[in-house]
């Protein structure tokens, strides 16, 4: 694809970029460059290609979710910490409402 040197300074005119004349000369091959190298892109068969999120496939390390009934550790106390609030409603704290 071939750029112009008037769509390089519409460009720059709608980026808000000043460029010299000299300036948009050497960008309108630059771009028309990138521009021939993405429709190369666009010629490769991707079809057989799984989408992907990350380049390196990323596991999550999840650990069990089970309360840990040792006294030491905080699990199993949930009586305990409950005397201490305010209030509370259905083995929960309970709040005030905030939203009128």
């Amino acid at each position: 694809m071939s750029i112009t040197v008037e769509t390089v300074a519409r460009i720059a005119s709608l980026a808000r970029v000043r460029m010299s004349e000299a300036e948009l000369a050497r960008m309108a091959p630059e771009l028309s460059g990138i521009l021939d190298w993405v429709e190369q892109l666009e010629e490769v068969d991707t079809s057989s290609v799984e989408p992907m999120a990350a380049v390196i496939p990323n596991h999550l390390r999840l650990r069990e979710d089970v309360v840990d009934a040792d006294p030491l550790t905080g699990g199993g106390q949930r009586d305990a910490v409950l005397a201490n609030a305010p209030m509370a409603e259905h083995g929960f704290f309970a709040v005030p409402k905030v939203i009128e």
